[in-house]
């Protein structure tokens, strides 16, 4: 029982003297357990509850909820981005060592507030799985992007209970400029065949989140060599972990998705070359039926082509908008 009201009382001098008083009342930020709940609520539904509620039901068409989705984040994103600039990143805050000013000045409140926005701000993108779901996209709903939507509002919850601004205020400023190219993105794919061809750069926005993770694994880590302004070094711990973390997962990911796609291409077109492949139409697609016979209701041909159009679009996120236009 002593240790238990041990753990407590040491919860609670966490909770209530350590923390910033300016942030205590605000929506969410008394306690974690109720982001956590949430968090893991949101991992369950996606996971488990949403594909067993669309079980039997045909997939939502969610073409103009999708392009109204994209272009609210955007505006969001490029608020929240505003925000950190103006309320210090680009006016007197240090890329070197900033402390968190915890004075309720309008400039230390506008930037604590921004903090809190953008902690929100991790609640709205679970919409992005949820659209997933409904669509049944389940093949999107993988580990890397459960893990980096379900574990972002703990993370960030953390930061606005006890250092809202200062150093390492600036995961968010690049994560919101990152999310307008992102969503700005999903917004052009989610408008049709007309406006697809020319989104040739979708590749390089994982390529912008890995820079993006660099960045702040530079910028949290320099406070383990020189601490000038005393800030809290267990948060430059933090944030520097979740990025190495998420850069590693980015970075497996770009892998599967591109360069061993390229790869596979090179060898193709290398057997073709070499004429261990028919080059005549429709030759390779499935030699052991013809185009006449059927199979699962499908000629072999169009079944072949189903899949084909299936696998290209497996490995990126952006398959949900653009498929949105075959419903």
């Amino acid at each position: 029982m002593d240790l238990i009201n041990n753990f407590y009382g040491g919860w609670r001098h966490l909770m209530d003297d350590l923390s910033d008083p300016r942030t205590k009342d605000w929506p969410l930020m008394s306690s974690p357990f109720p982001t956590i709940a949430i968090s893991l609520s949101y991992a369950y539904f996606v996971k488990v509850l949403g594909p067993r509620l669309m079980e039997n039901r045909k997939p939502f068409e969610l073409r103009r909820v999708l392009i109204v989705y994209n272009a609210i984040q955007v505006v969001f994103s490029a608020w929240l981005f505003s925000e950190a600039c103006l309320a210090g990143w680009l006016t007197h805050y240090s890329y070197r060592c900033q402390p968190v000013d915890y004075s309720r000045s309008p400039m230390a409140m506008r930037m604590a507030s921004g903090c809190w926005w953008y902690f929100f701000s991790k609640f709205t993108e679970f919409f992005d799985t949820l659209f997933f779901v409904m669509r049944k996209r389940y093949d999107q709903v993988s580990t890397l992007h459960v893990i980096h939507h379900g574990i972002m509002p703990v993370s960030v919850w953390w930061g606005v209970k006890f250092t809202p601004g200062g150093h390492s205020s600036f995961f968010g400023l690049l994560n919101t400029f990152v999310h307008i190219v992102m969503y700005g993105y999903y917004l052009l794919a989610a408008m049709g065949p007309k406006v697809q061809k020319y989104l040739w750069w979708k590749k390089y926005l994982t390529l912008l989140q890995m820079v993006q993770f660099v960045l702040v694994m530079l910028h949290a880590f320099q406070l383990l060599v020189s601490n000038e302004c005393n800030y809290p070094i267990a948060f430059a711990y933090f944030i520097g972990a979740h990025a190495v973390m998420f850069y590693f997962l980015f970075s497996n990911f770009y892998k599967r998705a591109y360069a061993t796609r390229k790869q596979k291409e090179k060898e193709d077109q290398l057997l073709l070359n070499n004429g261990n492949l028919e080059s005549e139409p429709n030759k390779n697609i499935e030699p052991h039926l013809s185009t006449y016979q059927t199979a699962n209701g499908k000629t072999s041909f169009y079944q072949a082509v189903g899949k084909t159009v299936e696998d290209s679009y497996s490995t990126t996120r952006h398959r949900v908008y653009v498929g949105s236009i075959n419903n």
